[in-house]
């Protein structure tokens, strides 16, 4: 009787830790989501304060604020990768990223478990010419992006993998 009510219990606990991990990863996805608020809702709840700028100037902001925001949006995640390996890569790093046609899983991450692709137009595989380069590739995702458990892997034009690493 003892053996079948620490199975059964054991059991229980499993299925609340369970819950509560998929909870929390709930509540990250929320947060992120809930944030799109415009400054005037901003002053609302902190009891109608208004900043020192004239309405005009206001109203500029937001109109520049939603033009960065759609520029954003309508580049994929390929190029933001790239224009940020221009800004600040080496130049053997901005070779290789050149060479980047496709980049997946960039844009969601939780951190408990991050993974990303990144698409070439390299050919021959993990034996090709894209293996060195892969790792150049593979460096310059971790200085993109950050995460606590995120792992990058790199494919050649055939989808064979060329390399991977940690961001």
């Amino acid at each position: 009787m003892g053996m079948k009510t620490k199975i059964a219990l054991g059991a229980v606990v499993g299925i609340a830790v369970i819950g509560a991990l998929s909870a929390n990863a709930g509540d990250g996805d929320g947060d992120a989501k809930s944030d799109n608020r415009t400054s005037a809702s901003a002053g609302e709840k902190t009891g109608g304060a208004s900043e020192a700028k004239p309405a005009e100037d206001k109203a500029d902001d937001k109109a520049d604020d939603k033009a960065e925001d759609k520029a954003e949006e309508k580049a994929s995640q390929a190029e933001q990768f790239k224009a940020f390996v221009q800004k600040n890569g080496t130049p053997k790093e901005k070779d290789a990223v050149s060479h980047v046609t496709k980049v997946q899983g960039a844009d969601e991450q939780n951190d408990i478990l991050d993974a990303a692709d990144v698409y070439t137009d390299f050919t021959g595989g993990i034996m090709g010419e894209g293996t060195g380069p892969a790792k150049l590739i593979a460096s310059s995702f971790a200085d993109w992006k950050d995460s606590e458990n995120g792992l990058v892997t790199i494919y050649d034009a055939d989808g064979e993998l060329l390399g991977n690493g940690q961001f």
